[in-house]
């Protein structure tokens, strides 16, 4: 069981280096926001209690020392100043990320003064107490009745009940706020679900202590609940932390890979355009995968302009409305039906007895068309305009288009209704 306690203390470590490896790029980047550099206290201190209390790292320290027990003081000052990095962080978040007004300044320099003034006497009380024998796991019941160590330990405990107790409370009550992003709220819950842990931490200590002031023996709430409890609430701290920074950058990630994903029927119609792929690079990075694909769909879609057939177009919006699509779906599915029309207008054309081509009419930009121009697919003239094709929406909603291109019922219906008779349409207006 000693051996599981001892590798527990390293798993929170773990975590919480991983969220300071995250958070410390931005810290260094703006080391003057004070809510970055009370994010960069917490957790460096938070590291260090974990590094400092394993019970290796504790016979270590008393060994190199050669003091018994000096570890003690050690970790009880990283312990309280962690406690006092939860305040400071506390308030930095409630005065914002640049606000520093006169009350603020004067609240931080309360909290680095009065726990400044803790460890101070965290140290004055260990060199008054006489603790000879070293206790590796159970120092805190073993000294419980030894005068100044008694009360060093009851002080320590207290500075971290305190500072754990108004953080917890003010952090559910900031994740209770409207309007918050989905991340940080989640990254709010589980640090208030950390600082609630902390508070067992404490209780099973000054449990376990009071219990030997009272002559019982409630050991086994210091030795085995307490550290526990402990390497949870980290463990959910580090979470914390780590949620809202890695969710969002997942989140991001994702959108960039369905975004190319979503784009590709598109570009493989558009390779019967180009006769080629694609630009590929296996090191490239998804948003570069996905500006190459954008790029190469776009290119060819100008190459197909002067195929484009805007009446084609018109005609299959007012099919698609007619038969039961929502405006947008219909703008799509009349944009799908034009594409392909002009796929095969060119293959004709290519594949034609020796007939030249028609002269190429000027393409449509879609930096200059003019926004009027697709605010009403049904308004389009009946054929090809004299300024030529119109491709702003296709250039511009490439994801709408190649969407519908997964669907070739839904374009079949509406190539089919719009190729039958100005009447037949009439009937289902």
């Amino acid at each position: 069981m000693n051996h599981g306690l001892y590798i527990s203390f390293w798993l929170p470590t773990a975590v919480l280096g991983a969220a300071l490896a995250i958070k410390l790029p931005s810290i260094l980047k703006l080391w003057r926001d004070p809510l970055l550099r009370a994010v960069g206290g917490l957790l460096v201190f938070a590291c260090a209690v974990f590094v400092f209390a394993a019970p290796k790292t504790i016979a270590w320290t008393n060994r190199v020392t050669g003091v018994p027990n000096i570890a003690a003081p050690w970790v009880y000052s990283l312990l309280t100043a962690l406690s006092a990095s939860w305040l400071l962080l506390i308030i930095a978040w409630r005065n914002g990320r640049t606000e520093r007004s006169a009350q603020t300044r004067r609240a931080t320099r309360w909290v680095v003064s009065v726990y400044a003034g803790v460890v101070v006497a965290l140290w004055v009380l260990f060199a008054l107490a006489d603790v000879p024998v070293e206790r590796i796991r159970d120092l805190d019941t073993y000294y419980a009745n030894t005068p100044y160590m008694r009360e060093e330990i009851l002080l320590y405990l207290l500075a971290h009940t305190v500072a754990c107790s108004v953080t917890a409370r003010l952090v559910w009550n900031w994740s209770r706020t409207e309007g918050l992003d989905a991340w940080l709220r989640w990254g709010l819950r589980f640090l208030g679900a950390g600082y609630v842990t902390n508070l067992l931490f404490s209780a099973a200590k000054l449990t376990a202590v009071a219990a030997r002031w009272t002559g019982h023996d409630l050991d086994w709430l210091n030795t085995s609940i307490a550290p526990s409890a402990a390497c949870i609430a980290a463990t959910l701290v580090a979470i914390g932390f780590i949620v809202p920074h890695a969710g969002q950058y997942l989140q991001e990630r994702w959108r960039v890979r369905r975004r190319h994903r979503s784009l590709k029927p598109l570009s493989r119609l558009m390779r019967t355009v180009t006769g080629g792929r694609e630009p590929f690079d296996l090191r490239a990075t998804p948003e570069l995968r996905l500006i190459r694909r954008e790029t190469f769909i776009r290119d060819a879609l100008l190459q197909l302009a002067r195929h484009l057939d805007d009446g084609l177009r018109a005609r299959s919006y007012d099919a698609a409305v007619a038969l039961g699509f929502e405006r947008g779906r219909a703008q799509a599915l009349a944009a799908g039906v034009a594409l392909l029309d002009a796929v095969e207008a060119r293959e004709r054309s290519r594949r034609g007895p020796g007939a030249p081509e028609a002269p190429t009419p000027p393409r449509a930009d879609a930096r200059t068309a003019s926004p009027a121009t697709t605010a009403s697919p049904a308004a389009a003239s009946s054929g090809p305009s004299s300024s030529g094709p119109d491709t702003t929406y296709l250039l511009r909603e490439i994801q709408a288009v190649s969407r519908v291109l997964r669907h070739p019922v839904d374009l079949q219906a509406v190539r089919t209704h719009a190729a039958a008779p100005a009447e037949s349409m009439s009937t289902h207006e």
